[in-house]
């Protein structure tokens, strides 16, 4: 992994509020972003579901983030995004342990990068199933523990992680979320092959899902739950790693461009952090670094135009209803 210097994470984490008697749900707490966001969370006294598959990887760092939090509570589900069966059972868990409380954030932050041209068992996209199918079936199965919590405080939300690629597509394609895995465009790993316009598209989908669903709780009347989206900038995280065993990326591209441009993987986690705690954010904003790849989070102010373009936001929608026969419901606020 790459060792880059740690700037603004520790007077970030001042400006965090307490965040006790909350309940977070994050996707991919093993390493990187998700693993800062959880211990993060955890510090500030929230209960933290950890969202992963299964593995030693898993466990070690469960066993790691009590170590660095003891008083912190961490509530592992197992969830593994390349199987539905698995994130459906994820989610009735989770109902099962907070239906009462609620869910106060979801944060869909898991993600795999510039991997082969291979399906899931359901016959997705690795890389469309895992960083925005799966996200999408548990913020529909979860909506109501959001509507609960949200109708209690006023403040439930759903956090999309996007990234800068997003900007390398313009237009979302219904092949990318159909059961067409394996069949996207083969193997190529240049910038501008098959594996990275699949994980482009996947980043395009997570920013333009989170402004579709913003659209549509504000058509609805609902206030009380935000759909908001972050990008980590680039943040040196185990991503890259699994990129480069996967053959998408070089040991030497990775450390030249993350070395000369990136951030360290806790300043990476602030846009996210922001997004799932800042008591200022509202539905439809987007977290972003101050100086586009690293720094401080800042909203940001002008949306990419195909980020909320109508065609896109239609796209998202659709397809991913169709593709996953599950749709979020949100029933309009009565009064």
């Amino acid at each position: 992994a790459i060792t880059l210097p740690m700037k603004w994470y520790p007077d970030f984490c001042k400006t965090l509020p307490d965040l006790k008697g909350k309940v977070i749900a994050i996707t991919g707490t093993t390493t990187g972003t998700g693993n800062v966001a959880a211990k993060t969370c955890a510090q500030k006294g929230a209960t933290v579901i950890l969202l992963n598959r299964t593995s030693e990887r898993s466990e070690k760092s469960l066993q790691v983030l009590k170590q660095e939090v003891p008083e912190g509570e961490f509530v592992p589900i197992p969830c593994d995004l390349m199987d539905l069966n698995s994130v459906k059972q994820a989610a009735a868990e989770i109902k099962r342990l907070y239906s009462e409380a609620g869910l106060d954030v979801l944060c869909c932050n898991a993600g795999i990068m510039a991997m082969p041209d291979e399906a899931t068992k359901d016959g997705f996209d690795v890389q469309m199933q895992t960083n925005h199918l799966s996200h999408w079936v548990l913020t529909a199965e979860l909506f109501p523990l959001l509507k609960a919590a949200g109708d209690r405080t006023g403040d439930a939300r759903v956090v999309y992680h996007s990234s800068g690629v997003r900007k390398q597509v313009n237009k979302l394609e219904a092949k990318y979320f159909g059961k067409n895995g394996g069949s996207l465009g083969g193997n190529s790993t240049s910038f501008t092959g098959a594996r990275w316009r699949r994980y482009n598209m996947t980043k395009l989908a997570n920013a333009v899902c989170g402004y579709a669903l913003a659209d549509r709780l504000r058509a609805s009347g609902v206030t009380s739950v935000k759909s908001i989206i972050a990008e980590p900038g680039l943040a040196a995280t185990n991503l890259q790693v699994t990129t480069n065993a996967a053959g998408g990326m070089s040991p030497f591209l990775i450390g030249l461009f993350f070395g000369a441009t990136g951030q360290h993987m806790a300043d990476g986690a602030m846009p996210l952090l922001a997004a799932c705690c800042l008591p200022d954010a509202a539905s439809g904003d987007f977290y972003v670094p101050k100086s586009t790849t690293v720094g401080p989070p800042v909203k940001l102010t002008k949306p990419d135009k195909m980020c909320v373009s109508e065609d896109n936001k239609k796209m998202v929608l659709e397809e991913s209803a169709k593709a996953l026969g599950v749709d979020v419901v949100v029933a309009p606020t009565s009064g």
